[in-house]
């Protein structure tokens, strides 16, 4: 359905032009007709930043479950019930993350809601790539630009009601620490304009501590930005990792944790 330009560079003239065949938008137009929701009670959320949103903790059985409110938007551009790993920026590696247990807990504290996840996170991503016609060379793609096509897309099943960000790890250095706070203002500015939704909660999920590898002072750095833009911006929520704990690489949150952090993504949603 959708081109996979996850892997394939964007024209950069027709940046805002969804680059979809004839035959695409048919089939896309068709999915959208029996997708078994409607858009007046469907709400979508947007799942952005590096691994850690992404997931990569190993998949359990009982992240297979299908929740029968809980659905997923995959990378052509189809429908599906979210089953981990819901990513697909690094098939070999993508495992569980927080959005889907966001979804369920979500959808368990509001009966009558379908939820709609829009996974759209690239593993290693800097900031930097998360802005117009940014090129990510190490996954060969335009994080930022492919964001806004999925946006475009899933627009059409629902609104979206909030936005998930983890993200701070390679930014957490000499170089780039310094700049965090005012890049990530103005990412948080244009998912605003692009998801049509200016009022909706923008949760900051917190970067990793790791009792075995304290943070230094660029990681701390990054953390004192996000905090601060809590503070500063409208409905923008900061999510504790506090307690959670990682697997043996020392960077990612392990299956149980990554679980834990969507219950904190979603208890802080359900009390913005």
């Amino acid at each position: 359905m959708l081109r996979n330009s996850l892997t394939k560079p964007m024209n950069r003239r027709n940046f805002n032009v969804l680059a979809l065949s004839a035959a695409s938008l048919s089939a896309f137009a068709q999915e959208k007709e029996s997708f078994p929701i409607n858009y007046d009670n469907t709400d979508l959320f947007l799942l952005i930043g590096q691994s850690n949103m992404s997931g990569r903790g190993n998949v359990e059985e009982m992240d297979k479950v299908i929740h029968s409110r809980v659905f997923s938007f995959t990378q052509n551009g189809s429908m599906t019930p979210a089953i981990d790993p819901i990513h697909f920026d690094k098939p070999k590696v993508a495992g569980v993350g927080p959005g889907r247990t966001f979804g369920i807990s979500v959808s368990n504290s509001m009966k009558d809601r379908n939820i709609l996840l829009v996974p759209c996170a690239v593993g290693g991503s800097p900031i930097d790539s998360w802005r117009p016609n940014a090129f990510y060379k190490e996954n060969n793609c335009y994080p930022y630009d492919d964001m806004v096509k999925r946006i475009q897309l899933a627009s059409e099943f629902g609104r979206f009601k909030g936005v998930l960000w983890h993200q701070g790890e390679s930014d957490s250095n000499l170089h780039l620490s310094g700049t965090y706070k005012q890049k990530l203002i103005d990412l948080i500015l244009n998912v605003r304009r692009v998801t049509s939704a200016s009022e909706a909660p923008f949760l900051i999920g917190q970067l990793g501590q790791w009792p075995e590898k304290p943070w230094d002072e660029w990681r701390m750095k990054v953390n004192q930005s996000q905090v601060e833009i809590c503070k500063e911006l409208e409905n923008v929520k900061f999510v504790t990792s506090q307690g959670l704990r990682p697997k043996e690489d020392l960077i990612h949150f392990n299956s149980a944790s990554a679980r834990t952090l969507g219950e904190r993504y979603a208890q802080t949603f359900l009390n913005a």
